[in-house]
């Protein structure tokens, strides 16, 4: 069975979230920090639909 694509887009827009902060961490940009965290938090929720998707498939 496979994963549901928003298991697959939340996993990438995590991912995305967390290179993003880090990127502001190093250049000291807060803005591009808080856009980061708020991209991982969006990532995980997506993630966790897609879950949820998984769950009712089966």
């Amino acid at each position: 069975m496979a994963m549901d694509k928003d298991r697959v887009k939340g996993a990438a827009t995590r991912t995305g979230g967390k290179m993003k902060q880090a990127a502001g961490d190093l250049t000291g940009d807060t803005k591009m920090q808080t856009e980061g965290k708020m991209d991982q938090a969006k990532g995980k929720a997506q993630n966790a639909m897609g879950s949820i998707k998984d769950t009712l498939k089966k």
